[in-house]
């Protein structure tokens, strides 16, 4: 059966460096330093011949990966590759398509998450999800972040709620930008806050995995580093695959990377070998911006 985690106290986070400009060019690609380092921890996602259709139409073809767990996986590819179809099986947001059948298998600690007997809201709950376009609730900044822990039981009494709203803005890296306004609504914050926003949404339920769909594709560059900021200090607690078109992006905040085209996964691998030593030639011409 799909478990809740226990809610813990976690540490404050540092406060980000001085960001920096988001929109590299695919070619000139830095890595960070943790980027280079092989990802040797086990995984907390397999996926194991998983094929997506869309009424007649099949849009993934037999994606077999493995996600590690405390560490960020990139989903690269061309627009309509199928990177975020495959992102949307992990917690069964195709269930909500009704032409949408998915085969195969993808295990979340060794649970088939396609089973019957997995409650999908109870799964949600575990795998969070971030999307492209910040949505947070016509509510408060407060009322934003402590609606899933309120409505999963996770927190009941006021203090308790409190100490969870704070907790989740710290995390998210927010705290210190509206502590002194939690009661305005949500909207009211500028695009980078509200994805910050949706991220502490996220994760005050305390899930296990989070997916983020293009995360920082409607922010500016100001916004994007923060946000790629609070991704590399969120690893070191979840377990995030993240789909993004930008190559720099992924270079300087993931640790695996999974290049995706035509519905097929080509290759995946540690984000260092993908980038400068990739196997296949498509995966080359990609990352160079031969085509995209």
């Amino acid at each position: 059966m799909i478990r809740q985690r226990p809610i813990e106290r976690p540490p404050m986070l540092s406060k980000p460096d001085e960001p920096q400009a988001a929109n590299a060019g695919p070619v000139h690609i830095e890595l960070r330093p943790q980027a280079q380092h092989a990802v040797d921890a086990p995984a907390k996602l397999r996926a194991r011949d998983v094929s997506v259709f869309y009424g007649d139409k099949q849009a993934l073809f037999d994606v077999s990966l493995d996600v590690p767990e405390r560490a960020v996986t990139a989903l690269i590819g061309p627009s309509g590759c199928g990177k975020s179809t495959f992102l949307r099986c992990i917690n069964r947001m195709n269930d909500t398509i009704p032409t949408a059948k998915v085969s195969g298998r993808i295990e979340l600690d060794g649970e088939d998450v396609n089973d019957r007997s997995i409650d999908p809201v109870l799964l949600r709950a575990r795998v969070g999800m971030v999307f492209q376009k910040p949505n947070p609730f016509p509510k408060s900044i407060f009322e934003n972040v402590a609606y899933g822990p309120r409505i999963h039981g996770i927190a009941t009494g006021k203090r308790e709620l409190e100490h969870v709203v704070e907790t989740s803005l710290k995390r998210a890296g927010l705290w210190n930008e509206v502590a002194d306004r939690l009661h305005q609504p949500g909207t009211s914050l500028s695009g980078g806050q509200q994805q910050r926003l949706v991220i502490a949404r996220a994760i005050a339920v305390n899930p296990e995995v989070i997916l983020m769909d293009e995360p920082c594709s409607a922010l500016d560059p100001i916004a994007t580093a923060r946000v790629e900021e609070l991704i590399d200090e969120l690893r070191e607690e979840y377990c995030i695959v993240i789909v993004t078109h930008s190559m720099a992006q992924a270079a300087r905040v993931s640790q695996k990377t999974a290049f995706f085209h035509l519905g097929k996964l080509i290759e995946a691998g540690n984000t260092d070998e993908i980038f400068t030593n990739p196997r296949d030639s498509r995966t080359q011409d990609y990352i160079t911006g031969r085509f995209g």
